[in-house]
């Protein structure tokens, strides 16, 4: 079959516009709320590298944007290294100004100007999730059957046309695509489907198949199958007052699959290879940018989920790192020590670079520059 691939050029532009606004994005939130608290940004940038244009606000902080438009940066004030730790040019500041530093700012202060950047990614996806339903409505399938492929998982459960599903491993299922998400995330492992058929409730187990699928433009996808069918759609409207609540479910949804998707990688359950870096994250953007503007901003909002819950993972030089090192500074009621503290954000720096090169390797496979002939 014929694969479609966008041009490098719209490919280029889709990528850096989704990295660069959603990284911007997360910085804002360090910067906004250090700003709450009375901590002064020296520096924020917009890309990395050589600048090519900054400006000095009233506040003292410098505006600027980088060569490389990948992504951006806050700077506070007494940042000296990645762990934030206190030196004695610290300690010399005059009041005033060391007031205005990071490090002054009590334990539950730090914490929140860190939790701040995954925070307005998720907000982020939840705002954009609401103007989808309000604009849209919510398309709803209710969870009855009208198809059992003969042969297939289902129908070796004993499920048929007609039972209601109400619960899937363990999950209390209102919508037939409630339900096709789970199947998805969870190929060849046993499951547990609770119906209902004819006033009465039964429970059923099978084994869902595997399948790989391939989409238009080449991408493989390694899915869950059981074969079962539901035709009925009701499109609903969602008020102003209930879409906040919806589109924070959703997101929570998304969230719960990235998570289940990292711990079967982790298991063993899913391949390595599966793991994509910014290459892979580059292709996608420019094949959603091709299909579509409103489909290029629903894989903001999946991107910018991605990039809170990484940013959250315990691996010093993320944020998540950061608050681990803070709970032990609350546990222990003292900060971890310098040789400590400067260890682990070097195994972080080694874990994250590994990491990189591992998925720069999958991306340069899944585009088969490491097939022979």
């Amino acid at each position: 079959m014929a694969t479609e691939s966008p041009n490098i050029f719209l490919t280029l532009i889709a990528f850096i516009a989704l990295i660069g606004s959603l990284v911007v994005v997360h910085e804002l939130g360090h910067y906004f709320v250090g700003r709450w608290f009375g901590v002064k940004a020296d520096k924020f940038s917009i890309g990395f590298g050589p600048q090519i244009w900054g400006r000095v606000d009233k506040r003292g902080t410098l505006w600027r944007i980088g060569l490389l438009p990948l992504g951006g940066f806050v700077q506070f004030a007494g940042d000296m290294n990645p762990s934030s730790q206190a030196d004695d040019s610290w300690r010399q500041l005059p009041e005033a100004e060391r007031n205005q530093t990071f490090q002054s700012k009590t334990l539950w202060q730090r914490a929140l100007i860190v939790f701040a950047g995954p925070t307005v990614n998720f907000l982020l996806a939840i705002l954009i999730f609401m103007g989808f339903l309000l604009a849209f409505g919510k398309s709803v399938t209710p969870p009855v059957l009208d198809v059992v492929q003969p042969g297939s998982p289902a129908a070796e459960a004993g499920l048929m046309p007609g039972d209601r599903v109400l619960k899937f491993n363990g999950r209390s299922i209102e919508t037939f695509n409630q339900m096709a998400n789970e199947t998805i995330m969870i190929p060849g492992e046993r499951v547990t489907i609770e119906i209902e058929r004819n006033g009465a409730r039964l429970a059923k187990e099978t084994v869902l198949a595997e399948v790989k699928e391939v989409d238009r433009f080449g991408n493989e996808y390694r899915i869950g199958r059981i074969g079962v069918g539901a035709s009925k759609v009701e499109t609903r409207e969602v008020g102003i007052l209930e879409a906040p609540w919806a589109a924070v479910l959703q997101t929570g949804n998304v969230l719960r699959q990235q998570m289940m998707g990292l711990g079967q990688i982790i298991s063993g359950r899913r391949p390595l290879s599966e793991l994509g870096g910014p290459l892979k994250i580059a292709k996608v953007s420019g094949e959603a940018m091709s299909l579509g503007i409103l489909t290029f901003i629903s894989l903001a909002a999946l991107i910018s989920i991605n990039l809170g819950f990484m940013n959250l993972l315990p691996i010093p030089m993320l944020d998540g790192g950061h608050l681990l090192l803070y709970g032990i500074e609350a546990i222990r009621r003292r900060p971890a020590t310098a040789q400590v503290q400067e260890w682990a954000f070097r195994a972080g720096f080694a874990m994250l670079a590994a990491f990189m090169l591992m998925v720069t390797f999958n991306d340069l496979a899944s585009f088969g520059l490491f097939e022979s002939g």
